[in-house]
Formats: C-alpha cells, sequence, structure tokens
C-alpha cells in the first residue's frame, strides 16, 4: 500500500477494538480522561490511528480519542496531521494532555516523496523539504508531538549510489537542525511499496542516521516493510538498536492486525520490552495498518489480536 494511499484511507475509515477480555468498553461507560480504569493494562504504548475505532467511538476525533484512552491505549499516531486545521490540531492537543496520551509520528509535509527526491541533491527538492521541516515544527508544538516521519523519496538513477547517499545526508542534517532546538525528531522510515524508494532496508537507514549524527534524526522500524524486504526482524532490531526511535506495527501477508499473518509479534514485543526497560528507554508502537474484518466486528477482533499479543511473561 503506497504511503499517501495508507493516509488517505486511515483519515476515512474504520478501525479496530474488542474490549476487555473480549467486550468493548465504550467512552460512555466510564469518566473522560480515565485512563487509570482503562480496561486493558497494555505492557508498550500502542498508538492507534484516527478512523480505527470509528465503528465503536463515532466519527468525532475527540470523542475517538476518549475511547482510545478508555480501551488502554496511551498514544496516537495521525499520519495525516499536517492537513488538519489549525483549530483542529490545537483541539487535538489539548484534549491528549487531558487524557495523558502521546502523540505518536505524523508524516512531513513534502518531506521527501516521489516527486520530491532528497537524492537526487537538487536545491528546489531541498528548499521543499526544510520548508516542510519548519512547518512540522509549529504542528508539533500544538499537538506536543517529538516524532514525524520523514521518507527520502526515490532513487536518483543516474548517480552512483554513494554520491545519491551523501545528498540525502547533507539534507537530513539541514533538517535535524531544524527539528533539534525543539526537542523534535525525524525519523526516517523504510519502505517496501515500491524497488524505486531509495531508502529501503534498516541497515541503510542506520548508516545513514550515523552520517547526520544528530539526535534529531532516528530510524522509523516498521515492522512490516522490513519483514517484507530484509525478514530476520530481531537481529536487525538489535543491529540498529542505538539508532531506532519509533516502531510501526503490521502483520505479513496484508498489512492488517497482529495474529493475521507471520510475524510472531508476542515474541518481537517481548524483546522490545525486555531490551527497553534495561536501558530506560520507552517506544511508541504505531498501529499503522488496517483491520482484517469490517465493522464492529473487525474492532473486536483487532483489540483482542493486541491483547494476545501483549500477553508476554516479563
Amino acid at each position: 500500500m503506497i504511503r499517501r494511499d495508507f493516509v488517505k484511507n486511515t483519515l476515512a475509515s474504520a478501525g479496530a477494538m474488542l474490549a476487555g477480555t473480549s467486550s468493548i468498553v465504550s467512552a460512555a461507560d466510564q469518566p473522560a480522561g480515565s485512563s487509570p480504569m482503562a480496561k486493558n493494562k497494555f505492557k508498550l504504548m500502542y498508538a492507534p490511528h484516527f478512523g480505527m475505532f470509528e465503528n465503536s467511538a463515532g466519527k468525532d476525533l475527540i470523542d475517538q480519542l476518549k475511547f482510545m484512552a478508555d480501551q488502554g491505549f496511551t498514544a496516537i499516531e495521525d499520519n495525516g496531521m499536517m492537513g488538519r486545521p489549525v483549530d483542529v490540531q490545537e483541539k487535538i492537543g489539548k484534549e491528549l494532555d487531558r487524557l495523558g496520551m502521546k502523540m505518536g509520528v505524523f508524516v512531513v509535509d513534502k518531506g521527501g516523496n516521489s516527486q520530491n527526491s532528497l537524492a537526487a541533491g537538487k536545491q528546489e527538492y531541498i528548499d521543499i523539504f526544510l520548508n516542510g521541516c519548519k512547518r512540522a515544527v509549529e504542528v508539533g508544538k500544538r499537538v506536543n508531538a517529538k516524532w514525524m516521519t520523514v521518507v527520502p523519496g526515490d532513487f536518483e538513477r543516474n548517480l552512483p549510489i554513494g554520491i545519491q547517499t551523501g545528498h540525502v545526508i547533507d539534507a537530513l542534517r539541514r533538517g535535524a537542525d531544524i527539528l533539534a532546538p525543539h526537542n523534535m525528531t525525524m525519523v526516517l522510515e523504510p519502505l517496501s511499496d515500491t524497488p524505486n524508494l531509495f531508502l529501503r532496508t534498516s541497515d541503510q537507514t542506520y548508516e545513514i542516521c550515523r552520517g547526520v549524527n544528530s539526535p534529531a534524526c532516528k530510524i522509523l522500524f516498521d515492522i512490516y516493510h522490513m519483514q517484507k524486504n530484509e525478514g530476520h526482524i530481531i537481529p536487525h532490531i538489535n543491529w540498529c538498536w542505538s539508532e531506532i526511535g519509533y516502531f510501526q506495527i503490521g502483520d505479513n501477508p496484508g498489512r492488517k492486525e497482529p495474529t493475521t499473518g507471520e510475524i510472531n509479534y508476542k515474541n518481537i514485543f517481548k524483546h522490545v520490552y525486555q531490551k527497553a526497560k534495561a536501558e530506560n528507554k520507552e517506544f511508541i508502537f504505531g498501529m499503522e495498518h488496517g483491520n482484517s474484518r469490517p465493522g464492529k466486528e473487525g474492532e473486536e477482533a483487532l483489540l483482542k489480536a493486541y491483547i494476545e499479543s501483549d500477553s508476554f511473561q516479563v
């Protein structure tokens, strides 16, 4: 699924949720902002997106946030946040603060895509990217966000790969200089959507982050994409650990909730939980996937899958 299509679909679609060990808890059943009374106590910070619980919570974004908190989710992500009106961003930010939820990633608008490849080294593309970073800072302040997704775009196939890599590093350094003073971090996402994309593997992204050498540039390790492109998930997480800032989730094949495909998410979650706890780190796990079934039934199946996958022993 191409990212622009996923953003479009997630802003408009319904999503996922099964509460309690088997029944959904509506936002009306518990007091607003009642995270301590949430139905589920997850070990990790799983972050749904807007539309994921629309069948259970309704279309209103604030009602969806309350519903997520009532079910035990402590974070959200919203790829399309930069496209929302300023007053909506501010309203979301205030509600997240009231609920004690963290804001996960949003996508830096034109932060690098097929029409704006940072690998090309063209000044007009760099300017578009840097302008996107500057605007992302203002959006981040409204919603109290630390993380924002950047995809460097396609290969520039008339240039040697080392030159392309140098161009990407140079542009990202300048973007990191914009974000770092605000304690914000771009997370670079290697993708599997098309072989034309420059950033494809976790070790390549690790190399680039080391080259940028800034706390404002880290890896977004999307387990779905990395299963498709390289497999060997836990060793790659270990190898790239020092540069990983954020995780995303989706089973393969199908890009649906955990337990619907081949990835052993329970083991992966346990591994990251134990490794992070030993180093006093904390990660958000963005639920960037669809539902395997439609309607409320699909929402129930999705939450059941997260309850099961989070039930690892520690």
